[in-house]
């Protein structure tokens, strides 16, 4: 069965890049029409989601984090991975990695969850 782990530090300072490690089993990650994406969750938003990497390697991402955000993949470890760059207290949040079958930015069509990882911007 398909099973993501999420992996990184649970503090980050504001101002600096949060990366986070999703690590997949199961299946490839370059498996043909499979899609992975990272989700976060905070009080104020509920579930957003900040982009997905194609299973080809492309990379889409939310217009409203773009300019702050990088995702890429290791395809030797089965990973992909997530940078959030100039991160300030309101970034702190659940973060999710997940896949489905299509790329989208809606969090309900993605069907392979991770647990979550709590991250916090805090000096």
């Amino acid at each position: 069965q398909v099973q993501l782990q999420e992996s990184g530090p649970g503090l980050v300072k504001p101002s600096q890049t949060l990366s986070l490690t999703c690590t997949v089993s199961g299946v490839s990650i370059t498996t043909v029409n499979y899609y992975w994406s990272w989700i976060r969750q905070t009080p104020g938003k509920g579930l957003e989601c900040i982009g997905y990497i194609v299973y080809s390697g492309s990379t889409y991402y939310n217009p409203s984090l773009k300019s702050r955000t990088s995702m890429s993949r290791d395809t030797s470890r089965n990973e992909f991975t997530l940078q959030l760059s100039s991160v300030t207290p309101e970034d702190t949040a659940v973060y999710y990695c997940a896949g489905g079958h299509s790329g989208s930015y809606y969090p309900g069509e993605y069907v392979y969850w991770g647990q979550g990882t709590q991250v916090t911007v805090s000096s």
